[in-house]
């Protein structure tokens, strides 16, 4: 069975699983003590850091494993606006940025700081000089991702970094989704990774901060790690991910040429094979593994059970997912359609002929789900009875009322307006991008008595 959601973890890498056996036998006792097994430990450990630091671009002492990537974002920003409190509390990040560093965000701002969000292009990525802009004398802190997780966007973080540097403001890079394509550019801060997305072992994070920076860890500390992670290391963990690290880089360069080659022909075939589909994010400046697209009228929970039942496993930022009833933030901060997502993100070895028979399954999916929900196979085009129409679809979820949006637009005169009534976040999202999508006016917003009337003018 095809797996190609990597975005969310790639599986274990073969040399990650001899890697952790090996160090299961070998790095189980505490590296703190002296004796002849702590210090057998001990070596296992440093070597570890070592092999990460080299990936990173950063010394050894620099480097700190944490239980998860989320873990090193989480005490990252924390121990950076701790230790630049002098200067002012004030956190700039990017509007796409992965949700462990929006959750950390909003913490800082319920405990009195404040925080900025840089917007995104349509494509998803941040301008260097708007990023710029939001720079004030009291920023503690920017954070800017390497590359979206959701799209695949790569962030232009040397620019943002120099800026950054020019303000005396130290830059954080989550770097989860790119670390294991290759370093990050020069000029950041703090970098905070997670193992699996790389293909070592969950439960390990990776959060190096530059000599220099003034960091300030919060909470409880012990003697490990710099006082930066308490608790006793997981050694046979944290060996598999530096070793994974190593190797993953070693294949990078091959593999990303291959990967590629494979996404562009999901890019260029997916609109050509399915009727009403958007490609989202660059095109050229993007992780080599990742792509996106959405499908109008389809409910994405839906089509990915589709494609569960065909055997491939992908993923989707779609406001109809069964983990969230709201759209992606980084699907709405670009401004595209957020309904009937899939992301498909490719793992190592992922062969052309898995990808040639999800180009010969998905349209069957997209078109049975479309099907299912009484979506329109084109726009109507009918003779003119009104100049207006309303259309109620309050209480209905997405894609219901872009459905129904697109069975009445033939129904008035070029010109005639349709008003969309619906109490859906998705909405808000999604008729705008119908909109750009079928080449017609969108008028905007409306207060309504409940929800928010969406008024479109047909143009053609």
């Amino acid at each position: 069975m095809p797996y190609f959601d990597a975005a969310s973890s790639a599986p274990l890498h073969p040399v990650a699983h001899q890697a952790l056996l090996a160090a299961l036998d070998e790095g189980w006792a505490d590296p703190a003590r002296l004796y002849r097994e702590g210090r057998r430990a001990r070596l296992l450990l440093d070597a570890a850091r070592e092999a990460a630091a080299e990936a990173v671009g950063c010394r050894p002492d620099e480097l700190t494993f944490t239980s998860s990537g989320t873990r090193a974002v989480h005490s990252a920003i924390s121990g950076a606006l701790a230790g630049r409190r002098r200067v002012g509390r004030h956190l700039v990040v990017s509007a796409v940025e992965h949700s462990s560093v929006l959750h950390a965000a909003a913490t800082h701002e319920a405990q009195g700081g404040t925080f900025a969000e840089v917007p995104v292009d349509r494509a998803g990525a941040v301008s260097a000089a708007a990023y710029g802009e939001a720079l004030r004398e009291d920023t503690a802190l920017a954070c800017l991702q390497s590359a979206n997780h959701e799209v695949g966007t790569e962030q232009p973080v040397a620019e943002v970094a120099e800026l950054c540097r020019a303000s005396g403001v130290p830059l954080l890079v989550d770097a989860a989704q790119s670390l294991g394509w290759g370093p990050v550019p020069a000029g950041w801060s703090l970098l905070a990774a997670s193992a699996h997305k790389w293909g070592g072992p969950s439960g390990v994070g990776l959060l190096a901060v530059r000599k220099g920076v003034r960091f300030a860890p919060q909470g409880p500390s012990d003697e490990r790690e710099s006082g930066r992670a308490a608790g006793f290391e997981n050694i046979p963990a944290v060996v598999a991910a530096a070793a994974s690290l190593r190797a993953v880089r070693a294949e990078a360069a091959a593999e990303s040429v291959r990967l590629r080659a494979l996404v562009d022909l999901i890019r260029a075939r997916v609109p050509e094979l399915v009727p009403d589909v958007e490609v989202v994010g660059d095109p050229v400046r993007r992780l080599p593994h990742l792509v996106t697209f959405s499908c109008l009228y389809v409910d994405g929970e839906t089509l990915l059970h589709e494609l569960d039942r065909a055997e491939f496993s992908v993923s989707s930022g779609s406001s109809c997912t069964s983990s969230t009833l709201t759209p992606s933030h980084v699907l709405r901060a670009m401004g595209v359609l957020s309904e009937g997502n899939v992301r498909v993100s490719l793992p190592a070895g992922t062969t052309a002929e898995d990808v040639d028979r999800f180009l010969r399954v998905l349209p069957g999916a997209v078109s049975e789900v479309r099907e299912r929900l009484g979506a329109p196979v084109s726009v109507a085009s009918s003779p003119a009875a009104a100049t207006s129409l309303v259309v109620d679809s309050l209480g209905k979820r997405c894609p219901i009322p872009v459905i129904e949006l697109a069975k009445v637009i033939g129904e008035v005169p070029v010109g005639g307006t349709v008003t969309v009534l619906s109490d859906d976040e998705a909405a808000r999202l999604d008729i705008p991008a119908w909109c750009v999508m079928r080449e017609q006016e969108y008028v905007g917003e409306e207060p309504a008595d409940r929800g928010s009337a969406y008024v479109v003018r047909r143009l053609s």
